[in-house]
């Protein structure tokens, strides 16, 4: 592990604050699948594919993707049950793992520079494991990695929901009961340390995503049994066996980003710290005041950090710099002043027996 390089800001486009980018629907696999493109604004840009959360969608992705759009051709997607993507027959790290090695092969872009956040963290590790041929690097924000002390997640609260019987009708109740605005704002004040970094346009485009969510009578029922699964792999990977996520970590050969806010309050602080040091060839960026999905609330700093590590991966085609820096400066808004890049000592070890390899 080292510690992570930011590139220049003034390399990265103007801030602006970009819609959408255009969706469309592909037949895979025998269900339609939900794929946002972020085309390249450069010659020469390799392909990139970016994998959402719990309860995320590929509209998580707009600001970091079209930040990287001078250096990646990009691609989100949104998993099955999620998004505007059909349900799935299976909810767990295995099954999306599935769907995102089909998709790199269908499209035939690979290898791809995989992202992943939180679920699609863990998703992308077992990707990047598994089918190295596929992965260019792997950048992880967040990944929802093992850890067993739920006290430390926002989510532990769920945990009694997967044990009543039918509990997708429970969590569907609740869904019905909250209006999409209330929904949107607990969503992101989970998800985000300072609100003060989303706009207004950012807002209203989380509200019409839960109405989304409102109208697909499978939303339900995939997040429960996507949580579920999640809460499964975690207990497994204490157990024997090749396929435990940490495992699965410790086999990826791939150079490796992982970000981590401190700040976050659905994965314990303490993983992104682990996963840089399970992972050979990785950097670690932590965040100060930055929460669960850093590249919706500093893109830039991300991004930054994106471009040094694919200038150490293909320095080639990496564009000119006046010298990396190690910590992050604040924007021209301002918004990302108390974002800093750290290096964690035994503070943040995690060597505890919330933890293992």
């Amino acid at each position: 592990m080292k510690r992570a390089e930011l590139w220049p800001d003034h390399v990265l486009p103007a801030p602006h604050v970009p819609p959408p980018w255009p969706g469309r629907h592909v037949r895979l696999d025998g269900t339609l699948v939900h794929v946002r493109d972020t085309p390249a604004t450069a010659p020469g840009a390799e392909p990139a594919l970016y994998v959402h959360g719990l309860g995320g969608s590929a509209q998580n992705w707009t600001d970091l993707a079209g930040l990287l759009a001078g250096r990646l051709d990009g691609q989100a997607i949104d998993l099955p049950g999620f998004g505007r993507s059909e349900p799935g027959r299976r909810y767990t790290v295995p099954a999306f793992a599935d769907r995102v090695v089909s998709w790199i092969e269908h499209s035939d872009r690979g290898p791809v520079h995989l992202f992943g956040n939180s679920l699609g963290g863990a998703v992308a590790v077992r990707v990047a494991a598994l089918r190295p041929d596929l992965v260019r690097t792997l950048t992880l924000i967040s990944p929802a990695l093992p850890f067993l002390d739920f006290r430390r997640s926002l989510q532990g609260r769920m945990l009694p929901l997967l044990a009543i019987p039918r509990g997708e009708r429970l969590a569907a109740w609740r869904l019905a009961q909250l209006a999409p605005e209330v929904m949107a704002q607990q969503v992101m004040e989970s998800c985000v340390a300072d609100l003060t970094r989303i706009s207004e346009q950012r807002r209203q485009e989380a509200i019409d995503e839960i109405r989304i969510r409102y109208e697909a009578a499978h939303y339900a029922a995939a997040y429960v049994r996507t949580f579920r699964g999640l809460v499964g792999s975690f207990l497994r990977s204490y157990l024997p066996g090749a396929g435990a996520l940490w495992r699965q970590a410790a086999a990826v050969r791939v150079p490796t980003l992982v970000v981590g806010g401190r700040q976050d309050r659905l994965v314990d602080v303490r993983v992104a710290p682990q996963a840089a040091r399970v992972i050979p060839d990785s950097r670690l960026l932590l965040l100060d005041g930055v929460g669960h999905v850093a590249q919706l609330e500093v893109p830039r700093t991300v991004a930054r950090a994106v471009l040094a590590l694919l200038a150490e991966a293909s320095p080639a085609a990496a564009p000119g710099r006046t010298g990396a820096e190690a910590v992050a400066t604040p924007g021209p808004n301002g918004t990302e002043a108390q974002a800093r890049a750290m290096v964690t000592g035994t503070e943040e070890s995690g060597t505890g027996h919330d933890m293992a390899v």
